[in-house]
C-alpha cells in the first residue's frame, strides 16, 4: 500500500515528524520513497496493535499490491524460525562495524562469494545513510532492500560481540549485540523488523543478551515474546 506521509501519520494519530523519525530509525514497518510511504497494511495494523496505537487506514485502490507485498503463508515472517535459520554467534571479534560485517557475512553458508561481497557493501551503505544502532547496546544491521537473488528464506543472525564497538547509535551507547536481518521480500523484512522491535521493548530480555551463550535460551525467550505479540501468551 502507498500513501503520503501525512496520511499515514493521520491514520496512526501521530505527529508527522514522529513517523518520519521512526522510519529513519527503523522502528516502524514502513519504507519511505520520496513523498510516499510504502507498507503492508496488515503488517502495519499488527505493529500498531503491538504498540497500543490506533491504525485507521482508509480503503484505497492502492490496497491491491504485487505479490511481494502480501503476507506470506510460510514461516518467512516468523521471527523464531528466521532466528533458528540464522543461528547464534558469540564472542564475535572486531573493533568496528566493517570488520564485524565481514566476519559474520563470511559465515553465511547460503551465500555465494559474489553475494557475500554485495551484502557487505550494502550493509556498509545502509550504515552510512543512518546507523542501525537502535539503542540499549543493540544494532539491527540490514541492507536497504531485500536480496531475493541471494536468499529464498529469511535469516536473523544473532551476534554477541567479544568487545562493544561504537555504532553511532541513537543513544550513543556502544553496541554489544547485533541482529543481522536478511529477507527475500519487503513485506517479510518489515514484519520481522516489527517483531524484533517488539521483543527489544522488553528490558528484561535486552539485559540477558550481552551474556547470551546458549541459542536454546534465546529461542525460548523469543518464542514466549512472539506468542505474547500474537495474543497467544
Amino acid at each position: 500500500m502507498k500513501l503520503e506521509l501525512k496520511e499515514v501519520a493521520k491514520s496512526l494519530d501521530l505527529p508527522q515528524g514522529t513517523v518520519e523519525r521512526w522510519i529513519r530509525q527503523g522502528r516502524i514497518p514502513i519504507q519511505k520513497r520520496n513523498d510516499l510511504c510504502m507498507f503492508n497494511k496488515a503488517v502495519l495494523k499488527k505493529w500498531a496493535k503491538m504498540h497500543n496505537l490506533s491504525c485507521n487506514l482508509s480503503e484505497t485502490p492502492d490496497q491491491t499490491e504485487p505479490d511481494d507485498d502480501q503476507v506470506p503463508d510460510d514461516d518467512n515472517d516468523n521471527l523464531l524460525s528466521s532466528m533458528k535459520r540464522g543461528g547464534l554467534l558469540v564472542d564475535v571479534p572486531g573493533n568496528d562495524a566493517e570488520f564485524v560485517f565481514r566476519y559474520v557475512v563470511g559465515r553465511i553458508p547460503e551465500l555465494s562469494t559474489e553475494n557475500k561481497d554485495a551484502l557487505i557493501e550494502r550493509l556498509l551503505q545502509r550504515e552510512e545513510l543512518v546507523s542501525t544502532g537502535i539503542g540499549k547496546g543493540v544494532a539491527v544491521p540490514h541492507p536497504r532492500s531485500p536480496m531475493p537473488e541471494a536468499i529464498s528464506e529469511s535469516l536473523v543472525i544473532t551476534c554477541v560481540l567479544a568487545h562493544p564497538i561504537d555504532f553511532k547509535s541513537i543513544d550513543d551507547q556502544p553496541v554489544s549485540v547485533l541482529f543481522f536481518l536478511l529477507s527475500p521480500s519487503i513485506s517479510c523484512h518489515l514484519n520481522l523488523l516489527s517483531r524484533l522491535s517488539f521483543c527489544l521493548r522488553d528490558n528484561a530480555f535486552v539485559s540477558t543478551l550481552k551474556a547470551l551463550r546458549d541459542k536454546h535460551v534465546l529461542f525460548e525467550k523469543i518464542e514466549l515474546i512472539e506468542k505474547q505479540a500474537d495474543g497467544k501468551g
